[in-house]
């Protein structure tokens, strides 16, 4: 609908106090938005259940035995080994294609929105033992998600 510039809601104020066109494009960068989470976490179940169904039969999600010295964790990780004798923890992030902070690199090259979050989660990340697989999963609101998954496919 967007694409279409279709008016998908009633311009009003949001909950952070920022103010909403008819586009309703604020939605998908608020950080108080309510479909933010419930998004990241049926994306975070796809990924899940494709790891399940190409046959790595013991997943888990938001593991509390892997944080990082913050005290976050990744989204998901998988019991067994994926590659190596290590096993692979993945983290999503959806960042907006209209962002102001992305909208100069996403208007010159599709998908960058999602490559330089996909760099973002590398460096997050950094400090996880090297015993596991990190592998960032970021998508684009409008369509993008970064380069192929290397780590996933080596």
């Amino acid at each position: 609908m967007l694409l279409l510039g279709c008016s998908v809601c009633v311009a009003h104020t949001c909950r952070c106090g920022a103010l909403v066109d008819a586009q309703g494009i604020h939605d998908s960068v608020c950080k108080q938005a309510l479909s933010k989470i419930a998004r990241h976490q049926a994306i975070n179940d796809v990924i899940a259940r494709a790891i399940t169904a190409a046959g790595v039969p013991a997943v888990t999600k938001e593991t509390v035995d892997l944080t990082r010295l913050d005290g976050k964790r990744p989204d998901g990780l998988t019991l067994i080994s994926w590659q190596g004798g290590k096993p692979l923890t993945w983290d999503v992030t959806v960042v907006s294609t209209l962002a102001n902070s992305y909208l100069h690199s996403t208007s010159h090259s599709a998908g960058s929105a999602a490559e330089t979050a996909s760099n973002r989660k590398e460096t997050k990340y950094s400090s996880l033992p090297p015993d596991f697989i990190f592998q960032p999963i970021a998508i684009e609101t409008l369509g993008p998600r970064q380069r192929i998954c290397s780590k996933l496919f080596k």
